[in-house]
């Protein structure tokens, strides 16, 4: 299959990003609400702990973490969306230490050794390969030694033997490159830029999952 980054929905714009939380409580039917505290109770995250959140979208995720890290802890936004940025802004306007930068993940950052925690949520799996590379060199590069790489996205499966409800939206929704992303080792992708050392938290039946790694080096 030849997979371009156009497939990709990653970069949610227009009446789809304007009602991006509500659009996701209403497709899993007032679930996800609940879903993304569980995911973000299972990072363990720690008072005072700076957080690098890669497609930071509205804000709703820095702002269930900032509740772990408090005001002692930092939380710095990377979003390229205008409508995403607007809203991210608004509602994250009451906290000095969350922050946003207007900066693509999928090309060379400018963090070096300054995060306890990188986090990433459903959008690793909207790039072509080359530039998942990228991502995650940025995330290697960004955290202090001992630090975690944290990605909360599909869990690796086979699509074709999941069941229709799991196929069904993976092959006829999503873009080409979920069901990339969903049949190659996560893991082993990680392994090769020095990751070590996985936790996996799973949910929906274990076809999403939080998996975490850390920097040792």
């Amino acid at each position: 299959m030849n997979l371009t980054q156009e497939m990709s929905k990653v970069e949610v714009k227009g009446f789809e990003a304007k009602f991006y939380d509500r659009l996701m409580d209403i497709i899993t039917f007032g679930y996800y609400p609940f879903f993304i505290r569980k995911a973000i109770k299972d990072l363990n995250l720690q008072k005072g702990q700076r957080i690098l959140d890669f497609g930071a979208g509205t804000g709703r995720n820095a702002l269930l973490m900032h509740r772990y890290v408090g005001d002692e802890g930092e939380i710095v936004g990377l979003e390229i969306g205008k409508e995403m940025q607007e809203q991210f802004l608004r509602n994250c306007n009451a906290y000095q230490n969350i922050k946003l930068e207007n900066l693509r993940i999928d090309s060379p950052l400018p963090f070096n050794e300054e995060f306890d925690v990188v986090f990433i949520s459903f959008v690793l799996h909207g790039f072509i390969q080359d530039k998942r590379d990228i991502i995650i060199q940025n995330a290697y590069n960004a955290l202090k030694p001992h630090g975690t790489f944290a990605i909360l996205d599909y869990a690796n499966f086979d699509v074709d033997k999941a069941p229709w409800y799991v196929r069904f939206p993976i092959q006829k929704v999503e873009c080409p490159l979920a069901q990339d992303f969903i049949e190659r080792d996560t893991k082993k992708m990680l392994e090769s830029f020095g990751f070590e050392n996985f936790e996996e938290s799973f949910y929906f039946g274990g076809y999403v999952r939080l998996l975490k790694a850390k920097r040792w080096k």
